[in-house]
């Protein structure tokens, strides 16, 4: 089976987040997705095989497996409309069922995943205190409109908001303290947020929990944000528009619809490059 290697949620032909796919008639065992993924070394490679009508689906960072990846997601999506054509695939994930649309746009590629279920809840501050240490932000430097939560898409994550561009640009830590915080923590990512407006915010996605210092895409993250912005009542209007990977040379944008049903899950959508 060979590798392709798609940028997810690009800006047009520029930016996203490099996934490697792997598609074939069985996944390969446990051991040789993890030796493939790091050998790739993105920050995920998403496996899929057929499984009765749906894909069966895993995925891969260069040093473990992680549940659900929102740009390996879309990433596969491409892949399955280079393969089959546009449509709607349905996706088993480890812990959930989910879909991905895919369609052609010109050279280029776009989908929309259906998140898993989401939910949040507020931090507890001895972890916001060992965040804010990690990163050398001040308590001060937060935003009180969007507190400090523990926030899941399909994944778990922790968000800070910010209340300034300025700060997030600034983002630095230690790779090291960062993935032994995230992974006693069961963190896969913390996700840096600063709402230049109420529809549009820029983000950060350390991922040390995977190895990776920083993603310049994060659909899961995004999927479990826009859930809980929709948790406080944020005035959303339907749908935020995220820029990401900006501060590391790699913009990427990420389209999230979110339902008013609490708890439903959110569509995030982009389009994709292929970079093989």
């Amino acid at each position: 089976m060979d590798v392709l290697r798609i940028a997810a949620f690009s800006d047009g032909s520029i930016g996203g987040n490099p996934a490697g796919v792997m598609i074939g008639e069985a996944l390969p065992d446990v051991a040789v997705m993890q030796r493939i993924a790091a050998e790739v070394g993105f920050s995920e490679t998403a496996f899929a095989a057929p499984e009765g009508e749906n894909w069966r689906v895993r995925y891969f960072s260069p040093e473990s497996e992680v549940p659900f990846c929102g740009h390996a997601t879309i990433a596969l999506g491409a892949a399955l409309v280079r393969q089959f054509g546009d449509g709607v695939f349905k996706l088993t994930l480890n812990q959930a069922d989910i879909t991905v649309e895919g369609f052609r746009d010109g050279v280029n590629f776009a989908a929309a995943l259906q998140s898993p279920p989401t939910r949040s809840r507020l931090a507890p501050p001895e972890l916001i205190g060992e965040a804010l240490t990690l990163f050398g932000y001040q308590p001060g430097g937060l935003d009180p409109a969007i507190p400090p939560a523990l926030i899941h898409g399909g994944a778990d994550h922790l968000v800070l908001a910010l209340k300034s561009r300025e700060a997030l640009a600034a983002m630095a830590y230690d790779l090291k303290q960062g993935q032994s915080f995230m992974r006693r923590e069961g963190l896969v990512t913390i996700l840096l947020a600063y709402a230049e407006a109420p529809q549009l915010f820029h983000t950060r996605n350390p991922f040390a929990s995977g190895g990776v210092y920083e993603d310049p895409a994060t659909g899961a993250a995004t999927a479990a944000f826009a859930g809980y912005l929709r948790d406080l009542g944020w005035p959303h209007g339907g749908a935020i528009d995220i820029v990401q990977g900006e501060d590391m040379g790699m913009r990427s944008r990420l389209h999230a619809v979110i339902r008013p049903e609490s708890g439903s899950s959110i569509r995030v959508s982009g389009t994709a490059r292929l970079m093989n």
